[in-house]
């Protein structure tokens, strides 16, 4: 095994787009773990919906062999985090496994809301941070502005900061060199009892869940038996490796490394990410700190678009929450829709990751229902209800009151489109607690703001009203008094179960004015006409009307009395009260997608 005093482990951190995956790339280049003609971008992110967008979605690990300057040679254990504010939490495990960062900042951007939040983190974990200019081959690069903003912005010195352009190799060398030298080696006792800590894991078909960790203490080698302490569950190593891209086994990990075990786990759910490893005969005496249950925030309803499709889509389901534990569902029906799966997600881009993984991997049609959060709701009895689902919604007579989760919202921007975002954050009903001038060009703006008015258009609005170059960063805060309704749509006065929302009162009005007038455009016309009304409680507040497809039945009188005609019309108004009777709309799939677009499409 590698001598601590020879290791490094670090990661990198920034804001997204920046270029994570791009610089993993060339450290794994330059370490020569894979041969140029096998070499593909974003070699770390294994998932298409990864490459397509340009993100990383799960973290991933990989150690890189190196021979410093010193002639010693170095593993260097690069812990790849996501950059998404969805996954804060898998990047302060990630960053919690390591002793320094490379963080990374845009030459061309700047310094922008996640930097500073991840640089935070950092230091809250006590990391030597290493501070990186990224980009510098773009013509549009700043580096004295890029500079300026890393002293006066975040507090570290720019004559440390490194100059790098991760698409041509530029600069890598010295980052290489920079990484052995000003990050700290691990310390930890190899003699005393196992404590390592989970800061990811992924599911192999053929062998099970394969855990990642980092060894504080002890070492754990194969045919141990290990317990995980936040469920004292048991388990025996049947082995143990590090990351070189593919797993390549050791049979034992000690104190500093980063690396996996593979110990006949069965399913991603029964590993906890943060979670302790210790031995099972000589167990160390507390957990590693910063464990917590990681909770959804989102909630939302998938229906296959054809029910008889249900049972695929339950093993499609099944199939992925061997890969992403922190998918939570459960069973669902709708009248309207069929069988379903009630569903709860870390963030918006967890629920579109799932939504895309759904129909490429499983090749599922689905609807997705409109997102929803977790409201609190106290009844007059005393009694207090977490509701999420409009269906458990209870009657209003029983309802006392009710309090929605609020965020923490920084956003930075040029100070040319302050205005219209200060107006956006007001109009989402953000409260201003914070405002702060980084430089002449840059201003910081925190609001206070319920996460339900995130969910449906803020983030797409902030970016079109600032053209890309403000940026978001938001931690969910508390519980805040809200006037709540449900709004209930109704076809027909038939109300459509799947499409009801749980809405703050004072939105509720606008909200089922764009639904009626969506469902007016999608639905065909009929023989008879169709109401579509938005409903709180038997308040009608909005309605919409498709006009029926009218026969001239007045077409075969020429002149003659009046009665002739009067007796025709009359006898074509009967008929059509008879089909309104027995008439039933059939809404289209399209109709759902519809009501769950954007406002601004």
């Amino acid at each position: 095994m590698t001598d601590p005093q020879y290791t490094r482990n670090f990661c990198i951190i920034a804001h997204i787009d920046h270029g994570k995956s791009t610089l993993a790339d060339r450290l794994i280049q330059k370490a020569r773990l894979v041969e140029d003609r096998d070499f593909q971008d974003q070699i770390l992110d294994n998932m298409d919906i990864e490459r397509e967008r340009g993100i990383t979605i799960k973290s991933q690990a990989v150690t890189l062999p190196y021979t410093a300057s010193d002639g010693h040679e170095y593993e260097l254990n690069l812990v790849d985090t996501p950059g998404h504010v969805d996954f804060t939490y898998e990047v302060s495990r990630a960053i919690n496994s390591c002793e320094g960062a490379l963080l990374l900042v845009d030459a061309t951007q700047g310094v922008q809301a996640q930097t500073l939040s991840n640089m935070y983190l950092a230091l809250e974990h006590n990391l030597e941070i290493v501070p990186v200019i990224n980009k510098i081959d773009m013509q549009a690069a700043d580096i004295p502005n890029a500079k300026r903003q890393i002293e006066k912005d975040l507090g570290l010195s720019a004559e440390d900061a490194l100059l790098v352009s991760a698409r041509q190799g530029t600069g890598v060398d010295e980052l290489f060199e920079a990484i052995v030298h000003r990050i700290p080696a691990p310390v930890g006792k190899s003699d005393a009892p196992l404590r390592a800590l989970i800061f990811d894991c992924h599911y192999d078909p053929y062998r099970g869940v394969v855990v990642h960790l980092r060894v504080f203490d002890g070492s754990i080698k194969q045919g141990m038996k290990i317990r995980f302490m936040y469920n004292n569950s048991e388990y025996d190593v049947e082995t143990a490796g590090v990351f070189k891209l593919a797993l390549i086994e050791t049979g034992e990990l000690s104190a500093g490394s980063v690396g996996y075990i593979i110990a006949g786990i069965k399913t991603v759910s029964d590993v906890r990410v943060g979670d302790t490893v210790t031995g099972a005969e000589n167990p160390c005496a507390e957990p590693l700190p910063g464990f917590r249950e990681v909770k959804p925030v989102v909630f939302s309803s998938i229906y296959p678009v054809d029910s008889n499709d249900y049972d695929e889509l339950r093993t499609s389901m099944e199939k992925l929450k061997l890969n992403d534990a922190s998918l939570v569902y459960e069973k669902d029906s709708s009248a309207a829709l069929g069988f379903g799966f009630r569903c709860g997600f870390l963030g918006l881009l967890h629920l579109e990751v799932i939504q895309e993984r759904l129909e490429r991997e499983f090749d599922q049609s689905v609807i997705f229902t409109a997102p929803s959060v977790k409201y609190k709701v106290h009844l007059r009895d005393g009694e207090e209800l977490f509701v999420d689902n409009p269906t458990d919604y209870p009657d209003e007579g029983r309802i006392e009151g009710a309090e929605e989760p609020y965020i923490r919202a920084a956003v930075i921007t040029p100070t040319t489109y302050l205005g219209n975002i200060m107006t956006l954050c007001l109009e989402k009903r953000g409260v201003q607690t914070n405002m702060t001038y980084l430089d002449e060009k840059r201003v910081e703006v925190v609001y206070d703001m319920p996460l339900a008015e995130v969910l449906f258009d803020f983030y797409d609005r902030l970016k079109s009203i600032s053209r890309g170059y403000a940026s978001f960063d938001y931690d969910i805060t508390d519980y805040k008094p809200t006037e709540l309704a449900k709004l209930d749509i109704i076809l027909n006065a038939k109300p459509v179960d799947a499409l009801s929302q749980l809405v703050f009162r004072g939105n509720a009005y606008e909200r089922a004015r764009v639904v009626c007038e969506r469902l007016r455009d999608e639905i065909s016309r009929q023989q008879f006409k169709i109401a579509i009304q938005g409903s709180i409680g038997s308040q009608i507040i909005a309605r919409e009307t498709v006009n029926a497809l009218r026969k001239d039945v007045l077409a075969k009188c020429y002149g003659g009395d009046i009665s002739r005609k009067r007796k025709l019309l009359e006898k074509q108004k009967e008929g059509k009260k008879r089909m309104k009777m027995v008439g039933d709309v059939e809404l289209p799939q399209s109709a759902f997608l519809a009501v769950l677009k954007t406002s601004d499409d």
